[in-house]
């Protein structure tokens, strides 16, 4: 089967790493697989993985027609039988690509909601249950595939001296890794509570929070750790970019800080996980908690911001004060996503999902009322830049990601 796989981007990110790394695994399940999308940093990620990429203008309208048009005459040249976009504007343009052409359409959504317009007939991947659950009524087939990790790849005992040397991370303190874009929706919030926790807890444990990633955010992140680190009067918050392969920060972790497929690399790599959300959510994972999450996802929604300070302190003080807990939490957290998150697991998914959509038809007259949703959704952003309250990542803003 011939495949293309086209992420909403190409920075490194969440959904876009589970879109390249499956797209490996699917290849090497012996089918042909290519990846469009514009110019960024896991283009060099493609080339190590060995799949083509094809490129495609940055500056491009999203959705627009003129790409759908472009995917569908993609598609009649190379005998494309699917085409596969992860989040929304993707997903859009590759149903209508489908609706006159070769291909069948697939959606991968990593968001924590499903957009409403999306056609109803087009085949939708989630990465919860419980967002599967929201998001079948009235949709043809509503597939779960939980974020897969590569566990060879992502595996204890990957070389952390290098990164430890390059940037000044002698061993010593409790690590607690933080590897994520920067961005407001979603991530801030708890992060930057994370960076004002260990400041505070600097003083009288030997902590300190390394954050992995880049990000509109950065400045804020940085300012915030600044502050952190003058009133332990030590680099007890460190920051160190974006890396294109941060498996030696996970290496290095002695805790890790995370939510969606973050949280499960951190798994991988047999570290224990606090997973993080917003309005004041931490909770460690641990046999108890675990059902929690393979239910609703690696997040979670607290009661209060508020709350968030001396929930995350009190889970740093019980992990730094036993690393026996830590040992076992690790080895528990491998082997749950050794046998429920195996990257082979997902590939073999993919395909069955695949191939039952090549024979099925998009309903032609699911693309009226798409593009009148499209349409709407992109008038009520415009207003709402107008007002300043436009959210960057739309669908993955706390309110959308309630019940």
């Amino acid at each position: 089967m011939r495949i293309l796989v086209y992420p909403h981007a190409m920075e490194v990110g969440g959904s876009q790493l589970n879109a390249v790394e499956l797209a490996a695994a699917v290849q090497r399940l012996g089918h042909e697989v290519s990846v469009i999308g514009e110019p960024g940093p896991l283009v060099a990620h493609l080339a190590d993985a060995g799949l083509p990429h094809l490129p495609l203008d940055p500056g491009r309208r999203r959705p627009s027609p003129a790409t759908a048009r472009m995917l569908r005459d993609l598609a009649v040249r190379r005998g494309i039988h699917v085409i596969h976009g992860y989040e929304w504007p993707p997903g859009v343009e590759a149903f209508y690509a489908s609706l006159r052409g070769p291909s069948a359409a697939v959606c991968t959504i990593m968001s924590m909601s499903v957009a409403p317009f999306l056609p109803p007939s087009l085949p939708l991947v989630v990465g919860t249950r419980e967002i599967q659950e929201r998001a079948a009524p009235g949709r043809r087939h509503v597939h779960l595939i939980e974020p897969p990790v590569d566990v060879h790849a992502n595996a204890p005992g990957h070389p952390a001296a290098e990164f430890r040397r390059a940037f000044d991370l002698p061993e010593g303190p409790l690590d607690i890794v933080v590897v994520g874009r920067l961005v407001a929706e979603l991530k801030l919030e708890g992060l930057l509570t994370a960076i004002d926790v260990v400041g505070r807890l600097a003083a009288e444990l030997d902590l300190r929070l390394v954050i992995v990633g880049d990000g509109p955010a950065r400045a804020e992140v940085e300012e915030r750790a600044a502050a952190a680190n003058a009133a332990a009067d030590r680099r007890a918050v460190v920051l160190t970019g974006q890396l294109l392969d941060p498996r030696p920060a996970y290496a290095a972790a002695e805790v890790c800080l995370a939510m969606g497929g973050s949280a499960l690399r951190s798994l991988a790599f047999a570290k224990p996980l606090i997973v993080q959300g917003e309005l004041g959510f931490f909770e460690l994972l641990t046999p108890e908690s675990e059902k929690t999450f393979l239910g609703q996802g690696w997040y979670g929604l607290g009661a209060g911001r508020e709350e968030g300070a001396p929930r995350l302190e009190a889970i740093l003080r019980r992990l730094h004060a036993g690393p026996g807990l830590r040992h076992e939490l690790g080895e528990y957290g491998r082997r749950l996503v050794v046998e429920r998150f195996s990257l082979e697991r997902a590939a073999r998914v993919q395909m069955e999902i695949y191939e039952q959509a090549v024979t099925e038809r998009p309903a032609a007259l699911d693309a009226v009322g798409t593009a009148a949703g499209v349409l709407g959704h992109k008038l009520r952003r415009r207003y709402a830049r107008l007002r300043g309250t436009e959210a960057r990542d739309d669908f993955n803003a706390v309110a959308r990601s309630r019940p």
